[in-house]
């Protein structure tokens, strides 16, 4: 939809009430510019506007699309189409919201096209009419509000992504076991953070070039400075949670190694009962057999020793032969891998 269109000329707003498409097209050629701002246009709206302008159709099917990198793009008429991510950290989800503003900049337009709840520019609408030597500067000064505003907004974004790492590391740092699923969606967050605001570092350095000859390349030249703060903060950020990450894995071993040290002591101590009653086990055992032939012929100790033990002893024996031969030949197969031509 359309949420705004501005006709502004010598520094001021032309009019109060709406404008529409056509309308606004008409004024672009009276001196002065327009602002159009659009929310999830629609696919008439956005062929309607790129009709009364002039758009390039490539430039306006990249508007529709939603990109994961800034990036500024030159086409014919001399319009400049700039894409930026904007982020708004929603509370109640502790997760970060992305959006996107699709800028077309020519001489005598800028039109936004917004994606996402995290996209809103009434604030730079505002402030700029509020400053009306800037207007003054054209179109340039609509797209350094617009930069300056998406470049504040990241600042809390990353205050309260702090402040969720802080928590992580406390939790980790203290011994604990944090969740795993959490440290790897703060890091997934912080990566995509990472996406929006790194790539809008060489937009900001193209677009301070082309305001080398206007009075506005002191404020990209301050939004370049805080992007610059921020893209380290965030850099720095990507860092730690992959510290933490390793750190609360290190954490989850020592625990599962406490359990395994808690297991081994308890299965210690049923093998010494079981080794006690093995004995009886074995008497009880052999004398249980409800045979014939052995109750018949195993009258003394010694019948007991012979037949009871020396049975025993011989499939011991059959086993650990048979154990030997099987090492045996699985070294010669180690050797035979470990030494190919060998045998050649």
């Amino acid at each position: 939809m359309i949420v705004d269109c501005a006709y502004y000329l010598g520094g001021r707003r032309q009019h109060v009430g709406a404008m529409s498409v056509e309308e606004a097209a008409d004024r672009c050629r009276q001196g002065g510019f327009v602002w159009l701002g659009l929310f999830d246009p629609t696919v008439e709206e956005l062929d309607q506007a790129s009709r009364s302008f002039g758009l390039h159709e490539l430039a306006v099917e990249d508007a529709r699309t939603f990109h994961l990198r800034p990036k500024v793009e030159p086409y014919e008429g001399d319009i400049r189409l700039v894409i930026l991510r904007t982020a708004r950290y929603d509370e109640e989800r502790e997760e970060v919201d992305f959006g996107e503003v699709s800028v077309f900049v020519g001489k005598a337009f800028v039109i936004t096209v917004r994606q996402g709840v995290a996209s809103e520019l009434h604030g730079a609408r505002t402030r700029l009419e509020q400053r009306p030597e800037l207007l003054e500067n054209g179109t340039n000064s609509v797209l350094w509000a617009i930069l300056d505003q998406v470049v504040d907004g990241y600042g809390p974004v990353v205050a309260e992504l702090e402040r969720d790492i802080e928590q992580v590391e406390a939790t980790v740092f203290a011994g604990s076991v944090a969740p795993t699923e959490r440290i790897y969606f703060l890091r997934r967050e912080v990566t995509d953070f990472y996406r929006a605001v790194h790539p809008l570092l060489a937009v900001l350095a193209t677009l301070e070039r082309g305001a080398r000859n206007t009075g506005l390349l002191p404020y990209f030249r301050d939004v370049h400075d805080h992007l610059v703060l921020v893209n380290e903060e965030v850099a720095a950020q990507r860092d730690l949670l992959a510290t933490v990450l390793e750190a609360n894995m290190a954490v989850i071993s020592v625990e599962q190694t406490k359990v395994s040290v808690r297991q081994n002591a308890t299965i210690e101590q049923l093998t010494i009962l079981a080794t006690v009653f093995l004995p009886l086990t074995f008497v009880t055992g052999f004398f249980g057999q409800n045979f014939g032939w052995l109750v018949d012929h195993v009258g003394t100790f010694w019948d007991f020793l012979v037949l009871g033990v020396g049975g025993l002893l011989i499939p011991c024996i059959a086993l650990f032969i048979w154990f030997r031969r099987q090492r045996a030949a699985r070294m010669d197969v180690v050797r035979a891998d470990e030494h190919p031509w060998a045998g050649r």
